[in-house]
């Protein structure tokens, strides 16, 4: 019996752990498609309708306010960016946490983070982003 609920506990958290992954790379498409008028629909897909956003701006709400995030960063001064998720999803139960890098053409700028996500019903209601490096301690 014990060997079942550990077999059943892994497909679940496999289940979850891809569904996560599934909402994140649909989200950070949003960034990279090929025009505005696709970000909406990208955003719908992976975002629940009142989404908590957590961005360098501060604290905004629901998917308009994203998707007003998007586009900016897909108005980059040094040109359109492409934004990529650079590591595997961790995911410990409902939070997954992911790091992604954004570059921009011919060399340019070029930024990466950490984004902690938290996910409701197979999409994310909760972003966190973190961007830059984390600095090392002094002491």
């Amino acid at each position: 019996m014990r060997d079942d609920r550990t077999r059943i506990g892994w497909y679940y958290w496999g289940m979850q752990e891809t569904t996560a992954r599934s909402a994140i790379d649909t989200f950070i498409s949003a960034f990279n498609a090929s025009d505005d008028s696709y970000v909406t629909a990208l955003l719908a897909q992976a975002l629940t309708s009142d989404v908590v956003f957590w961005g360098p701006l501060g604290r905004s709400e629901g998917i308009a306010a994203v998707e007003r995030f998007v586009l900016d960063i897909r108005r980059h001064p040094a040109g359109t960016g492409t934004m990529v998720r650079c590591s595997a999803v961790d995911m410990p139960d409902e939070w997954a946490r992911y790091q992604w890098v954004f570059t921009t053409p011919d060399g340019g700028p070029r930024l990466t983070g950490t984004d902690i996500v938290h996910l409701r019903r197979s999409l994310i209601d909760q972003v966190i982003v973190f961007a830059g490096e984390v600095r090392p301690s002094t002491s």
